[in-house]
């Protein structure tokens, strides 16, 4: 369903942009077959496709305020209709009705911090929007285990989303108060007993301060008031990787680790040296690679990835993320503060469930 964008675009020197974006020929493709080359999904390029975005989001009652942008006043809406275009193939158009007929029967989750909500939203929106009105969609909260539940009826079909910003635990100790236990998930009893898992972390990692909700953090015996946090991070990972290997039959659950989702506060990683937040972003940057480079978490991500000996499938939007500066909320959310971490829905996050999907049907 397309959106009427309005005002076309403007100013020949942005057509000129848009145009050189799309022509642009990427090298190196690998991995995935698409066709008669093979190529990699993950590596391309963002172009312009005036039949986007994938839905009107208008019609989504889905969207939490963080990240209806159009609702909260964005009227430069040319950030809706940039289309991933991998090298050599094509990714795949998500088709819901396909997706839920693929999955009869399944329970889907996500689990992860607010990025992995922001793309459960996405899924919401791509759902709701391609099927029938008389679908029947119950919607459940178990404030007990911080999930919300869709359950599409018709197909036998639940996608929900277990908010845990670490993946391992934080507990409270009467005598010290809330302590990060690096070596501990006592939540996997509840994700296990799923068909797909889609696991997310990194956003919480580096926060500091009154944002910081734990005291303390714990490896092992040791208690620490704080530690390098790319090597607690690294050492969470590793738990969590320990108890897929442990606790997941994956015969039965197919497990995917989505990488690191990039924030744009730091012109200087897209040679805009100065810039501070994602405000006058507007269009996405040209090619496929970024100035930036790779940060050192998806680093920390792939690195505990590759010493898994069960198949996890990495969900690798990085980079093309990262290409996506213009793709934020900035200050239109409903909380009015400026989020350059989010991502708008409908937008980005659609693409990342149109490479899930991908990998599924």
């Amino acid at each position: 369903m397309g959106l009427k964008m309005g005002g076309g675009i403007e100013g020949g020197c942005w057509c000129t942009v848009v145009v050189f974006c799309a022509l642009i020929i990427v090298s190196g493709a690998t991995a995935l077959s698409g066709g008669s080359d093979e190529c990699d999904l993950y590596s391309g390029s963002w172009v312009y496709d005036e039949s986007y975005p994938m839905y009107d989001s208008s019609k989504c009652p889905h969207i939490r305020r963080e990240y209806d942008c159009i609702k909260f006043g964005r009227t430069d809406l040319n950030y809706l209709k940039y289309r991933w275009q991998p090298t050599n193939c094509n990714l795949p158009s998500f088709n819901g009705e396909e997706f839920l007929s693929k999955m009869r029967g399944k329970k889907i989750m996500f689990v992860g911090d607010s990025i992995s909500v922001n793309q459960w939203q996405s899924m919401m929106c791509l759902l709701h929007t391609s099927l029938p009105p008389q679908s029947i969609i119950n919607f459940h909260d178990n404030i007990t285990t911080s999930t919300t539940t869709a359950t599409f009826e018709d197909y036998e079909v639940s996608i929900s989303v277990f908010l845990s910003h670490y993946l391992v635990d934080i507990v409270e100790d009467p005598n010290i108060g809330r302590v990060l236990k690096l070596d501990s998930i006592t939540n996997g009893n509840v994700w296990k007993d799923n068909d797909v898992l889609i696991f997310n972390t990194w956003l919480w990692w580096y926060r500091r301060g009154e944002k910081q909700p734990w005291d303390y953090i714990q490896i092992g015996k040791s208690v620490l008031k704080d530690m390098d946090r790319m090597v607690a991070f690294h050492e969470g990972l590793k738990t969590w990787a320990n108890w897929v290997e442990s606790d997941i039959d994956t015969e039965k659950t197919t497990v995917f680790f989505q990488g690191v989702s990039p924030n744009h506060y730091n012109g200087a990683a897209w040679n805009e040296t100065g810039v501070t937040n994602c405000a006058k972003e507007t269009v996405p940057m040209c090619g496929s690679t970024y100035p930036g480079g790779m940060p050192m978490a998806e680093m920390v991500v792939e690195q505990v990835l590759s010493g898994i000996t069960k198949p996890v499938s990495l969900l690798n939007i990085t980079t093309m993320s990262q290409l996506r500066k213009d793709a934020h909320p900035s200050r239109f959310n409903g909380f009015r503060g400026m989020d350059c971490t989010h991502w708008c829905v409908a937008g980005l996050p659609d693409t990342w469930n149109s490479l899930l999907f991908a990998a599924l049907v």
